[in-house]
């Protein structure tokens, strides 16, 4: 594997996609530091990602969001998991094509639904498990064409996470070695 690249690493796709448990394992064989956007977005603020919905609101949530994701875009080459719909953001999406490799981890509704079921850290996905598929289908059906702009797309199944980190490195070592 010869993967170098002086620019960030973003994964992107919904809660429960991955980003976080391949990106991670990701930076750890590319020697990159990682950095989690929901964490930096809390860190900002001050306020766990729910309490920062429910004391602000979504739309100075997402504002907030999309000035953290600024930062980091403009930092040092890394792995960058982004948060859940932060990619929707048009300054976010401009800013990553300039400064990084966007990767998509894309998941079915039911991987997604499988993932995020009973967890009750995922503010977007708050309330009972039976609306749950219809908000993961909601948000598919809003988000994806904006996911499908990111430089590689790959699908996330229900394996083991090292099976899916093989296919993120594999994808991005072709990417980069295009002709």
């Amino acid at each position: 594997m010869n993967i170098q690249t002086n620019k960030i690493i973003l994964l992107v796709g919904l809660m429960g996609s991955g980003k976080t448990s391949v990106g991670k394992r990701l930076a750890q064989k590319l020697g990159l530091p990682f950095i989690d956007g929901d964490q930096e977005v809390e860190k900002a603020a001050g306020l766990s990602l729910i309490d920062l919905l429910k004391c602000f609101g979504e739309d100075e949530y997402r504002a907030g969001e999309a000035r953290v994701m600024k930062r980091l875009l403009c930092g040092e080459p890394c792995v960058l998991a982004s948060g859940g719909g932060s990619f929707v953001c048009e300054q976010t999406r401009k800013l990553a094509k300039e400064k990084a490799i966007t990767i998509w981890l894309k998941a079915d509704v039911d991987i997604l639904y499988n993932r995020t079921s009973g967890r009750q850290h995922r503010p977007f996905l708050q309330g009972d498990d039976m609306a749950l598929k219809s908000k993961i289908e909601s948000y598919i059906e809003e988000e994806y064409p904006y996911y499908s702009q990111a430089d590689i797309i790959v699908e996330t199944k229900d394996e083991q996470v090292f099976e899916t980190l093989k296919r993120v490195i594999n994808s991005l070592d072709s990417f980069l070695h295009q002709d």
